[in-house]
């Protein structure tokens, strides 16, 4: 019992530390609000997966635009934000990728460093990680019923993991998690899984559908 109150009290103090509040805007009701971060937002465009956020004490003197390993169709940008002096982070996933990739016969990983993957059976999912100028170990995850996405960044918590319902559209649509930082004193970072299964998935299909020509 002592072991479990001391979990809570340290995810307890890293919510206060990081300065938790929900947001009614972005990504949807009741998101949570990370300090340093705008985002992410998540959306449904054509046929894409589109994945926003801005990091707000990362400055770039220029964008650039990289092909993400192993999703063929699929691409991330980073240039500098134009309504402040951080950097504007944007990941197009396209659901070609997603249905007819392939993807989940990667070779299952966990977050950078191996701690498990909150929330997943098992604590793994098939993935490719890579890293690009000032963001180290980026992860892509795709399960039968998951996507996600590990982004590093440093949020000020040392050894918690929390995690939070992720909404889009005031519908729950997900988890994300505040990643401190592990026993090395590293890959701290924003983790965010969301759900493609169900209606997701009906709506990736018709999209898919209706593009693939």
């Amino acid at each position: 019992m002592f072991y479990k109150w001391k979990n809570y009290l340290v995810v307890t103090m890293a919510i206060f530390t990081l300065g938790f509040a929900t947001s009614c805007g972005g990504g949807g009701v009741g998101n949570i609000q990370i300090a340093g971060v705008r985002g992410p937002t998540v959306a449904l465009s054509q046929d894409n997966l589109l994945i926003s956020m801005v990091f707000e004490n990362v400055q770039l003197d220029g964008g650039l635009r990289y092909n993400i390993p192993k999703y063929k169709y699929s691409y991330l940008e980073i240039s500098p934000d134009l309504q402040s002096s951080g950097t504007l982070m944007s990941i197009s996933i396209s659901v070609k990728d997603i249905i007819e990739g392939n993807l989940d016969r990667l070779d299952p990983q966990k977050l950078p460093g191996g701690r498990n993957l909150p929330g997943v059976s098992g604590g793994s999912l098939p993935a490719v990680a890579f890293s690009i100028e000032k963001f180290h170990n980026m992860t892509f995850y795709l399960g039968k019923q998951v996507f996600g996405i590990f982004v590093p960044a440093k949020i000020g918590v040392d050894g918690a993991i929390a995690s939070f319902r992720y909404y889009v559209s005031q519908k729950a649509a997900g988890t994300i998690s505040l990643v401190g930082n592990d026993e090395s004193g590293d890959n701290a970072g924003v983790l965010l899984l969301l759900d493609i299964s169900g209606s997701t998935k009906t709506k990736m299909m018709n999209l898919y559908n209706q593009y693939k020509h």
